[in-house]
């Protein structure tokens, strides 16, 4: 697509364009049609002239290339920076294998929208069918459980954000997974307290209905938990959903992954940070109710996605 590089954004409109040129011109406005001929723009009256061929050129005498320079050695990179006292430490491990995943995440080109989303509505409906649950002995059910199957439903009508950018020959590509192997993101704590973070994923999550989505999530918590997880558990992420809210974090950037078509950060929920201190009655007489941000991290991988996504979530 070098040809519209210097139309910037509006390179990839006009490239699919030219492609549809190329195949009918007739399908694309006159104006177009004249614009790819290399023509001028027609006029009122319809007219489109066309300019005239330049006149031919002797070609040059064939002069000595001249000798490619020599190419000065890449500077080496500045090491950290260490002050008395400072022992630096490799990274082993998890650790470095996590400054590898977030380095590869930089090579992935990505768009991030931010939306605050009232919780009002999800706080009492969750608490009432807690209360069901309770009664029945059949378990608990956590907003991270409602947010990810609300974007499963979401998916259904926005499969292009499951897609995925990555590159052929050196060339991009859109890789439109056909399933959704949802990732969720789970903060596990070690026995020297340190923390780690694994990203297992529920298989075809969108073939399932809430209750089936809500066994498969819970069995990988506990795997998670009991070191049982399996590397099959890891293996084909198409899509992720973290939640730092659970921490107290209100706005998150999460980063995203090659091979996944979006991450979704889920912010803390409560009352706006100038409400926290107000009076109950207060704040229902304001109709003040407690909300959360939704960070959502989705790639270019395809221009009609990216169109779509203020309208997905």
């Amino acid at each position: 697509m070098t040809r519209f590089d210097d139309l910037g954004p509006n390179s990839g409109l006009v490239e699919e364009l030219y492609q549809r040129y190329l195949r009918n011109p007739a399908s694309v406005d006159e104006h177009w049609r004249a614009y790819f001929s290399g023509a001028t723009p027609p006029t009122g009256d319809g007219a489109a002239p066309v300019p005239p061929a330049p006149p031919a050129e002797a070609a040059p005498a064939a002069t000595p290339a001249p000798a490619a320079p020599t190419s000065a050695p890449a500077p080496a990179r500045p090491g950290p920076m260490v002050l008395d006292g400072d022992e630096p430490e490799p990274l082993r491990g998890a650790a470095a294998r996590t400054v590898e995943n977030m380095e590869a995440s930089l090579g992935v080109p990505t768009a991030t929208s931010v939306r605050v989303v009232p919780a009002k509505l999800l706080e009492v409906n969750r608490q009432i069918l807690n209360n069901q649950l309770a009664r029945t002995g059949s378990g608990k059910v956590s907003f991270t459980h409602l947010i990810a199957y609300a974007v499963l439903r979401a998916l259904a009508d926005f499969p292009a954000l499951n897609s995925a950018y990555a590159t052929e020959d050196g060339k991009p590509v859109v890789v439109r997974h056909q399933h959704v192997n949802l990732g969720l993101a789970v903060d596990v704590q070690r026995r020297d307290g340190t923390h780690s973070l694994l990203v297992p994923n529920v298989k075809e999550a969108e073939t399932l209905d809430f209750a089936a989505f809500w066994r498969a999530y819970e069995e990988l918590i506990v795997k998670v938990r009991s070191g049982k997880i399996s590397p099959d558990d890891f293996a084909g992420t198409t899509s992720s959903i973290t939640n730092p809210g659970m921490i107290g974090t209100v706005h998150s950037v999460p980063r995203l992954m090659p091979g996944q078509g979006f991450i979704v950060g889920v912010g803390s929920i409560g009352y706006p940070a100038e409400f926290e201190g107000a009076d109950p009655a207060a704040l229902a007489q304001l109709a003040v109710s407690p909300a959360f941000a939704r960070g959502k991290s989705q790639n270019f991988a395809n221009i009609n996605t990216i169109a779509n996504c203020t309208g997905g979530w």
